[in-house]
């Protein structure tokens, strides 16, 4: 019984998160609120607390209660310097194209399991851009059955991330990515605005997620003179 009560002090401070009723920044109830809210013992509130910490959702902090934490920036995840900073001045990010079902792309760095490959995926792709800079051009795959109606829905505040969280759920859990540097091709090169031929960053990144067996495949094509890569990339 003591299980199934933090258990759901946990879960529905959870989705209250996801849903963005808790913002990054906020506070969440008092563990006096929480008590009389679930109708619980102070210790039950705090394990539910304490598994939200473990989770990545919130930080606790001695005499002023529980924070809602950026999840991302704990996650390890790859950021474009500067994005953050520019959002509000004249960050924009452009579709090149919209989400629709395609087929795998045969040269994602990172293998797609034999289960997914049988599978439609949902495909699109996007331009970021900085002060009407191109900066960077994501190319981005998943299986097709795992969001029903991810076609027809519109990116909560253009993110993919904050979608995944508030839409359907489901969080990014961690990342396995690859850096190289190679020559840019000709279609990214238009595409970014820089000479053919130019050295540029490419990134492979595969998403773990909350749902079992969900993955997300990303490739990533990244000019860095002006906005070098950190430690959090958000999607």
């Amino acid at each position: 019984m003591e299980e199934k009560r933090y258990r759901l002090v946990q879960n529905f401070l959870k989705l209250q998160i996801q849903k963005g009723n808790f913002v990054v920044g906020s506070y969440l109830p008092s563990e006096n609120e929480l008590c009389t809210m679930f109708g619980v013992t102070r210790t039950t509130v705090r394990k539910g607390l304490d598994e939200l910490t473990r989770e990545g959702f919130i930080d606790r902090q001695h005499g002023k209660g529980s924070i809602v934490r950026d999840r991302r920036k704990s996650l390890g995840l790859l950021n474009v310097k500067g994005f953050s900073e520019a959002v509000g001045k004249d960050l924009s990010t452009v579709f090149v194209q919209h989400p629709k079902i395609s087929l795998w792309n045969p040269d994602t760095h990172f293998a797609i399991s034999e289960q997914e490959f049988k599978e439609k995926c949902i495909h699109f792709s996007r331009l970021r851009c900085v002060y009407e800079v191109p900066v960077m051009i994501e190319y981005n795959w998943f299986a097709d059955n795992r969001l029903e109606g991810f076609s027809d829905i519109d990116f909560i505040e253009g993110s993919f991330f904050k979608t995944l969280s508030q839409h359907y759920h489901i969080e990014i859990t961690g990342s396995e990515h690859e850096l190289r540097s190679e020559r840019v091709s000709n279609d990214i090169a238009a595409l970014l605005k820089i000479p053919q031929g130019s050295p540029i960053l490419h990134i492979s990144v595969k998403f773990h997620t909350s749902k079992n067996n969900f993955f997300l495949y990303s490739e990533l094509y990244c000019t860095t003179e002006n906005y070098p890569i950190g430690s959090s990339y958000h999607l």
